[in-house]
């Protein structure tokens, strides 16, 4: 099974909700101390210089006309008050229900200023048998009245107030949130883009140079001059490369020609002709590591490719490979690139995985399915690698075992497995197996899965 390098997913939130989601508590906290402040406010108009002190000589008139008037006069008196003062007296009854303010309720400090005037038996309500307003429920001569004053001398409800106010702040607040988060958020994902770019080998990338944020303008400007730099530093190695290759290809032949032509002995001829093999092969592999361009990813029959490659190791006295790859599994690969990767592998395996008992490399080649990914799994039943040397196995010209100083690699096997499969979007684990021997995990992605994202993206766009 793959190891968890290759199973594991780092769960991290991105950038943009991070942002978002700062914003939303600051502005949240603003709002909140906002509604703080208008209920204060809200509770401070209830309490204001001319309403305490006219409400109370309002009751405190309303009380003495009523103790002033007989009970035949008072249908005429109430009438009168509501006609020119706008104020509604009637009397208590047993089956009224109000409701009782709550505390912190700026009607319930009202309450108590004016009980603190009028005395504790006043009673106070913004509701009366389900008729909204502000009632006052007083005692004038054993009997109990209400009386509810005009509509100029009571603020507006402040609970309804609050609600609109808070739930249009909460609404601004998310918009706020989202759009400031989208303007921090814009650039940065283009230079990641541009960045991802650039990795893959694509020098072309370019940033907006004209933005009006100067920080995010000079970054721009530093990122395209960056990218330009190594657009020249890649055509130079490239050239470099090419007359390298050359200039070394062309001794080794002319050597392989006189070799041929003026050694007698045959064992030495041979000799220099295998010597001069290894050093065009070392110079293939330098090529391979180095070699710049972007891959050309497509559907790969993965059982097809594996035979190939392994077509190419025809001695059974050195090794056998045995592939359980399934015959109808695609991975999403360049082919050209995953061909070097298994013949690396299997070259690896031939050099240095042979059994101690038969010498003869045995290798094993299987896959398992997990999401949308293949992990194909090359093993070899040799001696297998130091632990502490492991993660060096892909470093370039790093060999697993002192012992190989004499081998005919160059150390770069493994490094080239390692830059093309990350060339094509996938990863590498090298592991020791418990019965013994190197295993090697390729994380590919499936073609089938990929397709049916690429569709879903296109859908949905």
């Amino acid at each position: 099974m793959p190891g968890n390098a290759l199973t594991q997913q780092k769960v991290a939130l991105s950038l943009f909700w991070r942002t978002f989601f700062l914003l939303l508590l600051l502005l949240a906290a603003i709002v909140a101390a906002w509604a703080f402040t208008w209920r204060a406010v809200d509770a401070a108009a209830w309490l204001g210089p001319r309403n305490v002190p006219q409400l109370s000589s309002m009751l405190r008139m309303s009380a003495e006309a009523l103790r002033a008037s007989d009970r035949g006069n008072r249908p005429a008196l109430l009438k009168n008050l509501a006609a020119r003062e706008g104020l509604l007296l009637q009397a208590r009854a047993v089956a009224d229900v109000w409701t009782v303010p709550a505390e912190g309720d700026p009607l319930a400090v009202l309450a108590g200023e004016m009980r603190r005037r009028l005395g504790p038996e006043l009673v106070v309500t913004s509701s009366l048998n389900g008729v909204p307003g502000l009632w006052f429920g007083f005692v004038v001569d054993r009997e109990a009245w209400w009386l509810r004053p005009p509509a100029a001398l009571v603020p507006p409800a402040p609970a309804r107030q609050d609600l609109l106010w808070l739930l249009g702040a909460v609404l601004a607040t998310l918009a706020g949130a989202v759009l400031i988060a989208q303007l921090i958020n814009q650039p940065l994902r283009q230079l990641s883009f541009a960045a991802s770019r650039i990795r893959g080998g694509e020098f072309d990338s370019r940033l907006d140079e004209t933005t009006i944020t100067s920080e995010i303008r000079e970054v721009n400007m530093g990122f395209n001059r960056m990218a330009r730099e190594l657009a020249k530093v890649e055509e130079d190695r490239a050239v470099m490369l090419a007359g390298i290759s050359h200039d070394l290809r062309t001794p080794l032949a002319r050597l392989r020609l006189e070799a041929e032509m003026s050694v007698i002995d045959d064992e030495a001829r041979s000799n220099m002709a295998s010597d001069i093999d290894q050093l065009d092969a070392i110079i293939d592999k330098f090529m391979d590591y180095a070699r710049p361009g972007e891959p050309h990813l497509r559907p790969v029959l993965l059982s097809k490719l594996i035979d190939k490659e392994a077509a190419s190791f025809r001695d059974p006295t050195e090794i056998r490979i045995t592939s359980r790859v399934d015959s109808a599994l695609e991975v999403l690969a360049d082919e050209v690139e995953l061909g070097r990767v298994f013949s690396n592998l299997f070259e690896n395996a031939r050099r240095y995985g042979r059994t101690t008992d038969t010498g003869i490399a045995m290798v094993t080649v299987s896959h398992t399915r997990t999401g949308g990914w293949v992990i194909c799994t090359v093993r070899d039943h040799g001696p297998g690698v130091a632990t502490e040397k492991l993660n060096q196995l892909t470093t370039p010209f790093f060999r697993g075992d002192a012992a190989r100083t004499a081998a005919t690699g160059a150390g770069l096997g493994l490094a080239i497995v390692d830059k093309a499969m990350q060339r094509m979007g996938g990863q590498v684990e090298v592991a020791n197996a418990p019965e013994g021997g190197l295993v090697v995990h390729l994380r590919l992605r499936r073609a089938r899965h990929a397709r049916a994202e690429q569709t879903t993206t296109r859908t949905d766009a």
